[in-house]
């Protein structure tokens, strides 16, 4: 029965990612608010899915390449190098406001050389993977600390520009901001980039990128540790100032290597405990803070993507009695649902329906989310 069971849920999610599938092989973000490009996602779904079908991989480093800025434009806040956050749809022109999208292109460029042994594509696309690692460096991180930041430079775009994005401070950070993720991302680009060079004979790019990943890993783990609470803060507003918070952020630093080891066990035990944990995954939000809501986008809400990008680094570094929670969880949601949307909310340990009503679905990442897990791989 449990087999049956599995074979047709994955055949349910083999349908929605096809759904969402672009003619160039990339996946749209999800329906019906998102049936476009957007860079976070696409790079996010195609990692979910690089061990099942690497041609998804393959396919939207082409696609991003295409799109990958080339000026400055403070309107759409394009730079050189930098990979969009969203093809034209709700903007009227092509939007580059996303401080993660970059990293995490390279960090995908990186995860398909190691699956897939393409080192011709790599070497072929170089120029664009090195491009986006310098631009880490010569635009994210702007007053040379370090830190990648973000700081919105059209009134009409995004304000957070993070997973949690938003056109408001629902964040309650003054920009510049640096977000704990984007810190965790950059570092183990940086790694992939310096290996990446070695492939072209670059010896000395690779020596500038190792030592920037060394550098951004010391700082880091002294700069956004809170001490008080055994875990890291959600990012650092404009006056290098921890807003303390406890979020599901901070577990998506454990795929990347940046976290000090004697800090992991802290961090994978405060992502399961009761304020943030629940029967069906981690919430985004702890609902010990003054602003917790279970039913908000970003503010206490399940995310199955972000649950998953957790559960890689649980992975990695061998919890596996967590990382099998997480992948129990979200079939929990998927059995009481029967489906898995872009997010949903937990109340009274009953998932709510007024979230369900509001989610997109299909949603690419949270599809393939399931999938990964249900692959077991």
């Amino acid at each position: 029965m449990v087999e049956i069971s599995t074979r047709k849920i994955k055949k349910q999610l083999l349908s929605e990612i096809e759904t969402l599938k672009d003619k160039r092989g990339f996946l749209h973000a999800g329906l019906p608010r998102f049936n476009r490009l957007f860079g976070r996602d696409a790079i996010i779904s195609a990692w979910q899915l690089l061990n099942i079908d690497p041609e998804i991989a393959k396919n939207t480093i082409k696609v991003l390449v295409e799109y990958q800025g080339d000026t400055v434009n403070n309107e759409n806040e394009e730079e050189p190098g930098k990979i969009i956050h969203e093809a034209k749809g709700y903007f009227p022109y092509n939007y580059y406001g996303a401080v993660d999208t970059t990293p995490l292109f390279v960090i995908l460029a990186g995860f398909y050389l190691r699956k897939t042994k393409d080192e011709k594509f790599i070497k072929d696309n170089w120029q664009f993977i090195r491009r986006a690692a310098k631009w880490l460096i010569n635009y994210g991180d702007k007053d040379n600390d370090l830190f990648i930041e973000y700081q919105p430079k059209n009134f009409g775009g995004l304000f957070h520009q993070g997973w949690k994005d938003g056109f408001k401070d629902h964040l309650k950070i003054e920009p510049p901001i640096d977000i704990v993720e984007a810190q965790g991302y950059t570092y183990l680009a940086f790694k992939e980039a310096a290996e990446m060079a070695k492939l072209v004979n670059d010896e000395q790019l690779a020596e500038t990128f190792a030592d920037k990943a060394k550098a951004l890993k010391e700082k880091f783990n002294q700069v956004f540790w809170m001490s008080d609470r055994k875990y890291f803060c959600l990012g650092l507003d404009r006056y290098r100032k921890q807003r303390k918070a406890i979020t599901s952020n901070p577990g998506h630093l454990l795929f990347t290597g940046i976290v000090d080891d004697e800090r992991t066990d802290s961090v994978v035990s405060r992502l399961f405990g009761r304020d943030l944990w629940t029967a069906f995954g981690i919430r985004t939000h702890s609902t010990k803070e003054p602003d917790f809501n279970p039913l908000d986008y970003h503010l206490g809400s399940v995310w199955p993507h972000d649950n998953w990008i957790i559960a890689q680094g649980l992975k990695k570094l061998g919890y596996k009695d967590e990382y099998q929670k997480i992948k129990a969880a979200l079939l929990a949601a998927h059995a009481k649902i029967g489906f898995l949307p872009e997010f949903y909310g937990v109340v009274n340990n009953k998932i709510a329906q007024e979230t369900e009503k509001k989610a997109c679905y299909p949603q690419a990442w949270a599809s393939a989310a399931l999938l990964n897990f249900l692959s077991g791989r």
